[in-house]
Order: structure tokens, then C-alpha cells, then sequence
């Protein structure tokens, strides 16, 4: 929990202590607890770098202790958030998706070739809508910002893929927008923990995988696979940051500041760190490998996307006696037609 100077005032019993005035004018610190889970990576160095600027322009008055694990399970991020175990966290909606019903629009397949920045500013966008604000304020939760991934692509071992036809019974392991889309051409969804991918591709108990670059370097798909897409473009996931929003309201203006002001350039280190070392690294990986590289031709990649207007209406149809389905589909729709603003 956070708390202010010990030498300033006792701990409270109750509630959230986000800051407070010591003697005079001086700012007493600020401390949040912030629940991740693995270890230091790629994926988080959004939150690592948000971090490092608000100490840096708080001169240490405001900080955020993050912890790998021991505050709650990855699982149960939002629940914690909810009851203010902690201040901060970083989630994947497809964790929970009768949680965060909403932002899982961000995740349907639109069979766009988006870059990393451009899928961060569609997820700010997405984030900052009432409908979705709304669905989070269920969980006393702000959406601080996005952890953007890139397009998922396959990994697979066996025989190449020469077409699209070739779907038909492969066993994959992916998320439910590319599963879905990939079963209308007969491929069979198929579950497996992350730690056991590597495994269950080498001993056959699924064909391919379907990650963002981070992934396939962590589970070692590209040293037992034999194949390898470069334009799936199915979707990927959304891993937000949140924050408990009655701790986040309770913020002196200055640390405030400080935190909100720091979002956009956290996420930029965090899109130049992603694409120039783990996407390189992937990238050398399969050349290493000598991966077969498989890009789809314009007319595959239309099919893919007739198969996918029917997983994006399927997911309206699910979820509009819950909010208005139809309009936050057709906002993010909109924003993945459009051009990167940067």
C-alpha cells in the first residue's frame, strides 16, 4: 500500500494514501505498488520506463515500486486493482474477458498491417472512450496506458504452408481472433500453456503458434519450427496498464502531472526498444534458423479478411445486450483504416 514519510505522519489503517503535505510546504513521498508478473522484459518497459521519468521529474518524491509477482497472480491483476491491494498493474484482456468485455475490440482480427506506434495510438484512442471507460470504472480502474504488441504471426513445424487450403486440421496455438478466423478454414484451436509451447510443437501435440516476436524468442518456437508467416495480420493482444482510479484522483496535482505527463514518452521508448531489439532479434532468429518465410498474396490476405468480418459481427452480435457493441466496433474500425498520425 502507499504511504507517506514515517517521520511525517503514521500510516493509515484504511483507505489509499497517495500523498500528502509534510511540515510546511514540503511534499511528503509517494509510493504506489505496481504488479507485474514474469520478469523484466520487452513487454514491460513501458512501465519501467514510466517509472524512471516520474521519479526523475518528482526528484524521488513520487515512486513506483514494481514487483515481479508476490502481489497478486497475473490472472487476478484486476481484481487487486479493484480492491486496492495496489495502485497499478498490467493486464491481457483475453485473461478475463467477461472482465473487460469492451477492449477486447482491440484484439479482433481487422487484417491490417499496422505498425507497433499506430497500434499504440488505436489503443489510446479505444482506452479513452466513455463506453470503455465505463466498463473498467466497474473495476475502480483507469486505463493508463497501453502495452502495444505487433501483429501475430505463425510459427509452425511439419510442411510448409503452400496455401490457404493447407489450415485445414492444423493444430494451433493462438489467440481468439487469429483461432477463429484460422477455424473457418478448418484449423483446430488448440490450448497449451505458455511455459509447455516449445514442447507440445516438438512432440507434436500442436502444429504452430501464433505470438508477437517477445513470445517467440521466450518460448523458443523459431528453434523447433520449420516455417514461419510474415503477414498473418489477425490481431494481437491488449495488455493495458491500469490504475486504481480513487488512488490515481487522490494524487497531489504535481505527482499527477507527473505520471499522466509521462505516458507518451514511456511509450515511445518502449515502441523504439521493441522494434529494434526484440523484433530485430526475431527477425535474426529465424534467418538463423533458415526458416521457410511465408507471406500471403493479396488475394489470400482478401480471403483472410472476408473470413474475419464474420469473427468482428460475431463479436458484435455477443456482446450488444451488454453496451453499445456496434458503435465502439465501428470507432476502432475506423481507426485501424486510418494512417499513422506519426
Amino acid at each position: 500500500m502507499p504511504h507517506g514519510s514515517p517521520m511525517a505522519f503514521p500510516l493509515l489503517t484504511a483507505g489509499l494514501l497517495t500523498g500528502s503535505l509534510a511540515v510546511g510546504e514540503v511534499m511528503a513521498a509517494t509510493e504506489w505498488n505496481v504488479s507485474l508478473w514474469g520478469k523484466r522484459r520487452a513487454f514491460t518497459e513501458n512501465v519501467e520506463k514510466l517509472a524512471e521519468l516520474v521519479a526523475a521529474k518528482t526528484n524521488g518524491d513520487f515512486r513506483l515500486n514494481i514487483a515481479y509477482g508476490g502481489l497478486s497472480k497475473a490472472r487476478e491483476n484486476l481484481d487487486g486493482i479493484a480492491i486496492g491491494a495496489f495502485e497499478m498493474a498490467q493486464f491481457c484482456s483475453f485473461y478475463h474477458r467477461d472482465k473487460n468485455p469492451t477492449i477486447t475490440v482491440t484484439e479482433l482480427p481487422f487484417a491490417r498491417d499496422v505498425s507497433l506506434a499506430r497500434t499504440a495510438e488505436i489503443q489510446q484512442a479505444v482506452h479513452a472512450h466513455p463506453i470503455v471507460a465505463q466498463d473498467l470504472a466497474r473495476w475502480n480502474a483507469t486505463l493508463l496506458m497501453p502495452t502495444p504488441l505487433p501483429q501475430y504471426n505463425l510459427v509452425g513445424k511439419g510442411a510448409a504452408l503452400t496455401g490457404l487450403d493447407d489450415f485445414s486440421g492444423l493444430r494451433v496455438r493462438g489467440p481468439g481472433g487469429v483461432t477463429s478466423v484460422l477455424g473457418k478454414l478448418g484449423a483446430v484451436g488448440t490450448s497449451v500453456p505458455f511455459a509447455e509451447v516449445r514442447q507440445a510443437m516438438d512432440s507434436g501435440v500442436i502444429d504452430a503458434a501464433a505470438f508477437a516476436p517477445h513470445a517467440h524468442l521466450a518460448t523458443n518456437t523459431v528453434k523447433v519450427g520449420q516455417w514461419v508467416t510474415t503477414n498473418l495480420n489477425l490481431g494481437s493482444a491488449n495488455c493495458p496498464v491500469v490504475v486504481n482510479t480513487d488512488a490515481l484522483n487522490a494524487l497531489p496535482p504535481e505527482h499527477r502531472e507527473a505520471l499522466l505527463g509521462s505516458v507518451d514518452e514511456a511509450l515511445a521508448f518502449y515502441v523504439d526498444n521493441y522494434e529494434q531489439h526484440t523484433t530485430g532479434a526475431f527477425e535474426a532468429a529465424v534467418a538463423e534458423q533458415d526458416l521457410t518465410q511465408i507471406t500471403f498474396t493479396p488475394a489470400q490476405t482478401a480471403r483472410l479478411d472476408d473470413l474475419a468480418a464474420s469473427v468482428r459481427g460475431e463479436w458484435v452480435a455477443a456482446n450488444s445486450g451488454d453496451f453499445d457493441a456496434e458503435a465502439l466496433f465501428d470507432f476502432t474500425a475506423e481507426l485501424f483504416a486510418e494512417p499513422a498520425a506519426r
